[in-house]
């Protein structure tokens, strides 16, 4: 078994505000703006190709968002999946696909190749009971209950450069899967062990696929990004100089810029405000897929 490459990249902070809990990074590349979320402030936030930032205050915890075709933004709140009007400000719901579950709230999600919005939840439960689902919320505003129980922290959701496979991590049972996809149908099967996680690689947070198929996923407490091969081997650990990374994506003219989110978290006794940093990794991404409204 090959021993993981360490590397320390040289990266740059990109934002001058602080993050509660910094989350979905995701690159437009019609506009050049860079969207994300703060979990807890709540609020979905637009950095402008520019440099200006357009921030869209929201009314419940907002997990993560999704860019449609038509120029609107999809948000998934505690309260359900909304579709935010980045000109007016305004927001309509499509869905609620959890339905005001006691301890849950909707968590990460990411477009998918098949047009769909891929959502998941977290369960809130001290301690946590497993009550965690993953939806496939089609444009429409119908939605289909793809995990359902067995999950605590729904996270990772990525696909591979040709679309064949799925990529997701529960952040709180410390491992990531792979399930076989299509367009058509969404999953087509089980998922499959992909690789669990120790201590020092961190807790599978958020996570991207480069242009050559690896997995690039935060491991939040850990500082760190791994870069995991189709196989499950952690090929590459790319050190961050905070202890809490919460999601990484490609960006840039050639989707050769990672952007990272991080969260507010102690380090060794010394508190550290959430933001975003940068870096050029030396591998490029695949282009954001859309939400199919």
């Amino acid at each position: 078994m090959s021993e993981t490459k360490i590397i320390t990249p040289k990266v740059r902070r990109v934002i001058d505000f602080p993050l509660k809990v910094g989350e979905s990074p995701t690159w437009d590349a019609r506009t050049g703006d860079l969207w994300f979320v703060d979990i807890l402030a709540p609020a979905a936030i637009c950095l402008r190709a520019g440099g200006a930032v357009d921030r869209f205050e929201m009314p419940a915890k907002i997990g993560c968002l999704a860019l449609c075709e038509n120029g609107e933004v999809a948000v998934a709140l505690e309260s359900g999946v909304y579709l935010l009007n980045p000109q007016t400000g305004t927001m309509k719901l499509l869905c609620d696909p959890d339905g005001g579950r006691p301890d849950s709230r909707l968590n990460d999600g990411k477009a998918g190749p098949d047009g769909c919005f891929w959502v998941g939840t977290r369960d809130e439960a001290i301690p946590q009971t497993g009550n965690g689902r993953l939806y496939r919320v089609k444009p429409d505003g119908s939605f289909d209950t793809v995990i359902d129980g067995d999950l605590m922290t729904s996270n990772g959701i990525a696909w591979s450069p040709d679309g064949r496979a799925m990529y997701h991590s529960d952040s709180s049972g410390l491992y990531a899967q792979i399930f076989d996809f299509d367009s058509a149908h969404g999953v087509t099967g089980p998922p499959r062990r992909l690789h669990d996680f120790t201590p020092e690689e961190g807790r599978p947070d958020g996570a991207a696929v480069d242009a050559d198929g690896f997995y690039w996923i935060a491991g939040q407490q850990g500082g760190r990004l791994n870069r995991i091969s189709p196989d499950g081997t952690v090929v590459e650990a790319y050190l961050m100089p905070a202890k809490g990374p919460s999601m990484p994506c490609f960006g840039g003219p050639d989707l050769a810029t990672l952007y990272v989110t991080t969260l507010s978290t102690d380090n060794n006794g010394t508190f550290e405000d959430g933001t975003i940093y940068a870096f050029e990794p030396g591998a490029c991404g695949t282009p954001v897929h859309r939400f199919a409204i």
